[in-house]
């Protein structure tokens, strides 16, 4: 009887294990299948995760140029733990221009209320070279978001907000300023609503995304710096030394994963971080020069960070197992 009590319990525990092994890819968007630039948080009232996502329109064969990472709303997907996840909606955006271009959003959650700061680009461009800026919204339920206000930023070609809490309370706001060499610029506010630009950059390599965490009693920053992420340290926020690797350089080998790891985020739970970042699959050296549906699309990956010699290091060809717990 002991004997069958154990065998049932350990298959019990590999089923339980086998629900929480992340697929590759994790998600791809059924709309549009252009997922990238995903942010995760933790939706208290539906007891559920929710991750925003910046779409393109990866399956628009009309698009002319880069129009097609232009012209959309901010994606919604959901799950219970982190590792199942299925399309939800879009943003309902309280913020009207012709044309407009919904990307890279940042969401966190304070006293009840949900923040997000999302870059704007005022229109569908068949370039690079037009204005983007971040505006400010709030929200009670993470679907209907209220415009609260257009943020003074170095330029107005700012994009990729990351807001972080620091340890006297001051919110702090990473972001890409891409008239100065794509630098890391940052922006101090005491309440979220009101914000002070510091006019000068934290990281000088030219990347975007930056994404900032606390984790194993450190302080880090990851950046999309197109050949991987590159990582960062600092003690006190301001100056961050770089480690000599990337992470996610490395193409791996699941599906959809055998090329560069991009934008991402990090989810700091039960003691793990879980990183979640984006791959156009289609971009293999082979098909270098190549603009089609194949070479848009994205998706959406998984995987466990690990702290080897004081650096983070990702071993994306790992099963990663998440089950993501309340916050």
């Amino acid at each position: 009887m002991l004997f069958l009590f154990f065998q049932i319990f350990s298959f019990s525990a590999e089923a339980q294990k086998s629900e929480n092994l992340a697929s590759k890819p994790l998600f791809r968007d059924p709309v549009f299948d252009g997922t990238a630039d995903p942010v995760i948080i933790w939706n208290k009232k539906q007891k559920k995760w929710f991750m925003f996502y910046t779409n393109r329109r990866a399956n628009d064969s009309t698009a002319k140029g880069i129009s097609w990472v232009h012209g959309t709303r901010i994606g919604i997907a959901e799950s219970t733990n982190g590792v199942n996840w299925v399309y939800k909606d879009t943003c309902k955006i309280g913020y009207k221009l012709p044309g407009i271009t919904h990307w890279a959003p940042d969401v966190i959650e304070n006293k009840g209320l949900y923040h997000m700061y999302l870059t704007i680009v005022p229109g569908i461009f068949e370039d690079w070279y037009h204005p983007r800026f971040i505006i400010h919204l709030t929200s009670k339920n993470l679907i209907d978001w209220k415009f609260e206000s257009k943020l003074k930023l170095a330029s107005e070609r700012c994009i990729d907000a990351s807001v972080f809490r620091l340890p006297n309370g001051t919110w702090r706001m990473y972001y890409n300023n891409e008239n100065d060499g794509k630098s890391i610029y940052y922006a101090d506010s005491p309440d979220l609503y009101n914000w002070t630009d510091a006019g000068k950059k934290v990281v000088n390599e030219r990347g975007e995304g930056p994404k900032v965490f606390q984790w194993k009693g450190k302080n880090w920053m990851i950046c999309d710096t197109w050949r991987g992420l590159s990582v960062y340290s600092s003690e006190d926020f301001i100056n961050w030394k770089r480690q000599p690797k990337n992470i996610l350089e490395i193409p791996g080998k699941g599906i959809d994963d055998q090329v560069i790891g991009g934008h991402a985020d990090v989810v700091v739970n039960n003691g793990k971080a879980y990183i979640f970042y984006f791959t156009h699959p289609g971009r293999t050296p082979e098909n270098k020069g190549i603009d089609n549906y194949q070479t848009r699309r994205s998706s959406i990956q998984a995987a466990e960070l690990e702290l080897e010699n004081n650096e983070i290091v990702c071993h994306r060809d790992n099963p990663v197992y998440i089950n993501l717990k309340q916050p």
